[in-house]
């Protein structure tokens, strides 16, 4: 898949360094909400988790990664997933993150934009949804700005890696 600065891209253990890096290179910022992070930050971790994104991908279940590569230098900015939630629906929660250099460039923003764009028209989504932490509100803006209608506010459902207990925000949008 493509945007006019983007390529979203399958998983391949050829990209697993560049993940690496790009996680390395912003695992304060990303760990505030992720709790994957901290388990992601050494070689093998990265390939393990590689091999098991390429198995989902290639199998269609549980999530459906692409690497973010900027087109004009090939550097890998983060990642943009499709968790499959329902099958028979069809319905997919959307999960992100950008390395922190790339932010502030709306490369999130177009990305969001062109995996909602292919879920619904070739994977004919009926229902889309964006999980965020109600303080991240980066993410939060990106929900916002791809037209992802807010929906509702599940209060203390969440705790951070931190242990700091969070609410959270869903954004949805839906075929219809």
């Amino acid at each position: 898949m493509e945007t006019e600065r983007l390529e979203l891209l399958p998983p391949s253990l050829e990209r697993a360094s560049l993940m690496l890096e790009a996680i390395q290179e912003s695992h304060n910022e990303l760990g505030v909400y992720l709790p994957w992070v901290p388990h992601a930050l050494t070689d093998e971790a990265s390939i393990e988790n590689t091999k098991q994104a390429i198995q989902n991908f290639e199998a269609y279940e549980g999530e459906l990664r692409y690497s973010i590569i900027e087109k004009a230098s090939g550097k890998l900015l983060g990642a943009i997933g499709l968790i499959i939630k329902d099958k028979a629906v069809p319905y997919f929660e959307i999960g992100y993150w950008l390395r922190t250099s790339a932010y502030g460039y709306g490369y999130m923003t177009e990305a969001v934009n062109r995996l909602t764009d292919y879920a619904l028209q070739e994977l004919h989504a009926n229902r889309l949804e964006i999980t965020v932490a109600e303080t991240n509100y980066p993410s939060r803006a990106v929900a916002e700005r791809c037209g992802y209608e807010f929906e509702c506010l599940k209060k203390n459902e969440r705790r951070l890696p931190s242990g700091e207990l969070c609410h959270t925000v869903i954004y949805s949008k839906t075929s219809a």
